[in-house]
Formats: structure tokens, C-alpha cells, sequence
């Protein structure tokens, strides 16, 4: 069974996201990422810190997400303070 590990995703459209990131067999043009517990990474525009927000939040209760892994850009270890930040989260 292959381990899901946590990373910061930059989409194509410069989004940024850390999530729980699962890569799944799918057949050619559909989904083949399964995204969970994927919280967006702002910057507080008063404090200049990193902030989470749950990604979708305003649109669903849904925890996890189906995507083309051509709509990410990049895939990078997230910084301990931001994993930390993510574990407690999901607490």
C-alpha cells in the first residue's frame, strides 16, 4: 500500500496548496491525483504570515479532491512551520 505523503502544490494557475497527495491508476484525460484535506497557502496581507484555509470551503463539505496531475505545476516539501501548521489543523 503506497503512502500518502504531504506536499505544497503550485497549480497552473499559481495557486498554492498543502494537502495530503495520492497518485491513482485512471485511464487517459481523467483525474489521476487524489487531493485530501487540501488547504489553501495565503499570505495574512496584515502580519505577512503564512495562513490555511480549507480549499473549497464556500462550495462544499467535501474533504477530497480528483485532479489532473497536468494542472500541477510543481510539487515541494512543505516547510516545517507550514507542515506543523497543517497537522494541527486536521487535528
Amino acid at each position: 500500500m503506497e503512502k500518502t505523503v504531504v506536499k505544497i502544490l503550485v497549480l497552473t494557475d499559481q495557486t498554492q496548496l498543502i494537502s495530503q497527495i495520492e497518485e491513482v491508476a485512471s485511464d487517459i484525460g481523467e483525474p489521476d491525483c487524489k487531493l485530501t484535506e487540501p488547504f489553501l497557502v495565503e499570505v495574512d496581507k496584515l502580519t505577512k504570515n503564512k495562513v490555511l484555509k480549507p480549499w473549497l470551503i464556500d462550495v462544499t463539505d467535501d474533504n477530497q479532491f480528483m485532479i489532473s496531475s497536468d494542472k500541477i505545476l510543481t510539487l515541494v516539501e512543505p516547510s516545517i512551520t507550514l507542515l506543523n501548521k497543517y497537522k494541527d489543523l486536521l487535528k
